[in-house]
């Protein structure tokens, strides 16, 4: 999931030219360990060789002990295939702790990296984004011509014949939806929901929507907040007294993990690995892959995607509502704005018209392998549900009509917290193997987009980001998240 929020730009200089750069202006970095994580950085994106991988997870990536190495190998291998050869053009963010610099790729494409690091393991990289750049950091000449505008009568004509060749270089399986004013103008299926079977996608195929999740359950604190049932300053304690981690319980507070500043690690790791899928059936399930481990920093003093810590607020949801995190959803959120095809639904369900995910990373040599055995057995309050473009435009159009209110929580929050634009706008992403999508309200002011695909990212997102394109929104609007992680 991704925040609209501002970088704060500061300066520090040291001369750096990437390897690719071609006629470029040369770009300062500073001179010390933050500069040289940014070579490194930017020699994994442009190797070629597996070697180069494994050097940047041992020699610049902060020690994990709960991913083993060859894992950690195969996920940057996934990190180069996805961002591609790139150039350094600018530094838009450095502090004591992490730098954000900007980079153009081959594809083309600009994208912002964060990296941060571990000052208890010689400023090594504990952690990293990788998002779409926002339009202002995109400057200079080699800088990407304003988006070309599409008369809307052209729009259907042009992006079924764009959908059309993706389709045939196997690029894109899924469906899309856009609509004006809450009014679809196209929607369309492309590729197959189910290969073993040639089962083709349909508009009301129902599509993991990974991290969108987040989204709802952000919506469902809230929503306890102006209930009087939650706040956003208490303490995990309050609700679970027995949580893993005394420090965390008593220090980690709901705001905490909703700015995703609280320090909790990630679900996926050594643990999920070695945990058999079809035991993570309820949230409480997630708790034994992240909750027992030491606070990665002292909460509030950084920002970390944490999937663990969403988890920890659809406890936290449970306790409050006393339903579970699936039916509070169910009934508060989905039911209100008619997502009548929307919900978790566990693996061992014959759940109608529902779209397998298919992933090159889990294949061999560059087959997409059905992605069945990656995924938990039910997903959580951090991901993992299922929805239809259909249904997420209704609950657009539920909350432009106030049929579903924003709460007033959610507004006062900001752009802070994911889901604090709510009310004005929004752009999230969710993904991971063989799983995509992509949602945008008020995209030019009048537009909603959604793509969702059974293909691994950036899939989804980069149809969404073409859409906004032709429909005369700014370059670099959108869904932020292209990676966030901390391998």
């Amino acid at each position: 999931m991704s925040l609209r929020c501002p970088i704060l730009l500061l300066a520090f200089t040291y001369l750096f030219t990437t390897a690719i750069a071609q006629n470029a202006t040369p770009v300062k970095l500073p001179d010390d360990f933050r500069g040289q994580r940014v070579a490194a950085f930017l020699k994994l994106v442009n190797s070629t060789d597996d070697a180069t991988v494994r050097d940047f997870v041992t020699k610049e990536m902060a020690p994990n002990a709960e991913v083993p190495m060859e894992e950690r190998v195969k996920r940057f291998q996934r990190l180069r295939a996805n961002v591609g050869a790139a150039s350094l053009r600018r530094v838009l963010d450095v502090a004591s702790e992490e730098i954000t610099i900007l980079l153009e790729t081959k594809k083309p494409e600009w994208l912002s990296v964060r990296l941060v690091f571990d000052p208890n393991s010689q400023n090594q990289i504990g952690g990293f984004d990788i998002n779409a750049a926002e339009a202002s950091a995109m400057q200079g000449p080699s800088a990407p011509a304003a988006p070309t505008k599409i008369n809307e009568a052209d729009l259907a004509q042009t992006l079924e014949k764009y959908l059309n060749d993706l389709v045939k270089a196997d690029e894109f399986s899924g469906a899309v939806l856009v609509a004006k004013n809450g009014t679809p103008i196209f929607l369309k299926a492309y590729g197959l929901a189910s290969k073993e079977f040639e089962v083709p996608n349909r508009v009301d195929t129902k599509f993991n929507l990974g991290s969108i999740n987040k989204l709802f359950t952000t919506l469902a604190i809230a929503q306890l907040s102006d209930a009087g049932k939650v706040s956003f300053a208490d303490p995990i304690k309050k609700y679970l007294p027995d949580y893993p981690n005394q420090q965390a319980a008593e220090k980690v507070t709901i705001k905490h993990l909703l700015m995703m500043s609280s320090g909790i690690g990630d679900i996926f790791g050594e643990n999920y690995e070695g945990t058999a899928k079809g035991k993570l059936r309820t949230l409480k399930d997630f708790l034994p892959l992240f909750a027992a481990q030491p606070l990665a920093f002292e909460p509030g003093t950084r920002r970390q995607y944490s999937n663990g810590g969403f988890v920890v607020l659809g406890l936290i949801i449970e306790k409050a509502s006393g339903q579970s995190y699936f039916d509070y959803v169910q009934e508060n959120i989905y039911k209100v704005a008619g997502m009548e095809s929307t919900g978790h639904y566990e693996s061992d369900s014959a759940v109608p018209n529902l779209a397998s995910g298919y992933s090159r990373h889990l294949g061999e040599g560059g087959m997409r392998r059905n992605n069945a055995f990656s995924r938990p057995f039910r997903g959580s309050s951090a991901g993992g549900g299922y929805s239809t473009v259909e249904d997420m435009l209704k609950f657009a159009n539920a909350i432009e009509s106030k049929k579903l209110a924003v709460p007033e929580s959610l507004k006062a929050s900001g752009p802070d917290i994911a889901g604090g634009g709510l009310a004005s706008g929004i752009g999230v992403g969710g993904g991971a193997p063989g799983i995509n999508a992509a949602f945008e309200t008020k995209v030019a002011g009048a537009y909603t987009i959604v793509v969702m695909s059974n293909y691994d990212p950036p899939t989804a997102e980069k149809v969404a980001r073409q859409l906004r394109g032709w429909l005369g929104a700014p370059v670099g609007d959108g869904p932020r998240r292209i990676i966030r992680a901390a391998p």
